[in-house]
């Protein structure tokens, strides 16, 4: 049987764990300060951290901005992989827009990443455009992703 996921509000005392699941995560991780910008709360900022035993095993970073959620990152801990914390995490952000009543949410993800294009497919994103060259690490292009919450 698998922990109960718990999802919270980010905070900068959430930093370290979420430094470690960055680099671990990501060829081009954010720096320490741009991390923790994301997680001062208030403003545009929204950013969450999953629980597993207590302990942060993931977390999602998004802004809103003007009728929209635009996800800039979502990363789970190597050990908590397919477990349903990203799930969660999605899930508590699409359900944050729609109280905040936004109309979709976006973002970009690499076409190689398909269990993150699997888990989006399941909440019904749909491909809109590419951003070509998108990531600076390859120079890989990035599939731009949305939810239209109203048809959702």
């Amino acid at each position: 049987m698998s922990a109960e996921v718990r999802v919270r509000a980010g905070t900068p005392a959430d930093l370290i764990a979420v430094e470690r699941i960055e680099r671990a995560s990501f060829g081009d991780p954010w720096s320490r300060s741009a991390l923790l910008q994301e997680l001062v709360a208030g403003g545009m900022r929204l950013s969450l951290v999953a629980e597993r035993d207590g302990a942060v095993a993931g977390y999602l970073m998004a802004w809103r901005v003007v009728d929209q959620l635009h996800v800039l990152n979502l990363a789970v801990a190597p050990a908590c992989r397919r477990s349903r914390v990203g799930a969660a995490l999605l899930a508590a952000a699409v359900a944050e827009a729609r109280r905040a009543g936004l109309v979709e949410v976006t973002l970009e993800v690499r076409p190689g990443n398909l269990a993150a294009r699997a888990l989006y497919r399941a909440f019904g994103f749909r491909e809109e455009g590419v951003r070509p060259g998108y990531y600076a690490d390859t120079g890989e292009d990035a599939l731009i992703l949305t939810l239209a919450l109203a048809e959702t």
